[in-house]
């Protein structure tokens, strides 16, 4: 059922957007599949449509909206109407709580790079399913020169028992992945040069290497940093101070000998385990063409 909201732009409360005033509520810590949704939906839009608009899926906290997920929502807009499918906005909604009921609708997002008179339309209906609704807006179209993400939460303007207008402030983002998500990270920087380039995904074997390799290149930083302190040459900082001290007080005392045998013992389970595997996909190989034959 599409809900088709006109007319009422010229009595729905003014837009005031507030780019001055300084960041205030929660920060906003988007997931990357979020971003690639969002990105694939804008490329998949209907031809002639200038933005795509979805709705935001998270969890909130008393200080953060995490976003983790998201899914696009049919619209049409004109200078002087919008259109929004509310009905399968709701279906939608009701498919995701079955897969994650953790998940509630945070917000909502729009491609482009600036905030319109409709969407203020758009964000009474989602002030409606949430409260409180965050608003992301994303610069598919570069006109910044690089993909801007920006973050907003509403507020009424007025006076007491009037309201003349909704102001939108920016809010803090930050990005946040689960290591699955770092995989397909890197495998998109290492395209992100050569772009017509392939590039598989790696062994477990070096993605343990490179992931040793980093942390011994932020411990070599960490060196230089104390002994930097300790010569005179850089000013001590007290957070920095904590933070390692945090860190050294995180790392378990064990002898290097225990370590040893820690660390070939789970080395050995993990050949197991990868052969075992291994040996199971050749069986699975070899009993389909058993069953061809």
């Amino acid at each position: 059922m599409d809900v088709t909201v006109e007319g009422m732009l010229s009595s729905s409360p003014s837009l005031f957007f507030n780019r001055l005033m300084s960041v205030y509520g929660p920060v906003v810590k988007i997931h990357p599949v979020v971003l690639a949704s969002i990105g694939d939906s804008y490329e998949r839009r209907n031809e002639g449509a200038s933005r795509v608009i979805g709705t935001l899926l998270g969890t909130i906290d008393k200080h953060s909206v995490e976003v983790t997920n998201c899914f696009s929502v049919p619209h049409n807009e004109s200078e002087d109407e919008v259109a929004v499918d509310m009905e399968f906005a709701k279906n939608m909604y009701e498919l995701h709580k079955r897969v994650s009921p953790s998940e509630v609708i945070v917000g909502w997002y729009a491609t482009g790079f600036e905030i319109t008179e409709h969407s203020v339309l758009i964000h009474e209906y989602y002030s409606r399913e949430a409260t409180n609704p965050i608003h992301l807006t994303m610069d598919t179209a570069l006109q910044s020169g690089k993909m801007n993400i920006r973050a907003y939460l509403s507020a009424q303007m007025g006076v007491l028992g009037k309201t003349v207008g909704v102001m939108f402030t920016p809010l803090s983002v930050k990005y946040k992945y689960y290591d699955t998500e770092r995989i397909g990270i890197d495998l998109l920087e290492r395209t992100r040069d050569a772009p017509n380039t392939t590039n598989g995904l790696t062994s477990d074997l070096c993605q343990v290497g490179g992931a040793a390799g980093r942390v011994q290149d932020m411990l070599a930083t960490v060196l230089t940093y104390i002994e930097d302190v300790l010569s005179g040459k850089q000013t001590a900082d007290n957070s920095v101070g904590r933070y390692l001290m945090d860190l050294v007080n995180k790392v378990p005392k064990i002898t290097a000998e225990d370590f040893e045998t820690m660390l070939n013992s789970n080395i050995n389970d993990l050949l197991m385990v990868t052969y075992l595997s291994n040996l199971t996909q050749a069986q699975i190989a070899l009993n389909e063409k058993i069953v061809v034959l």
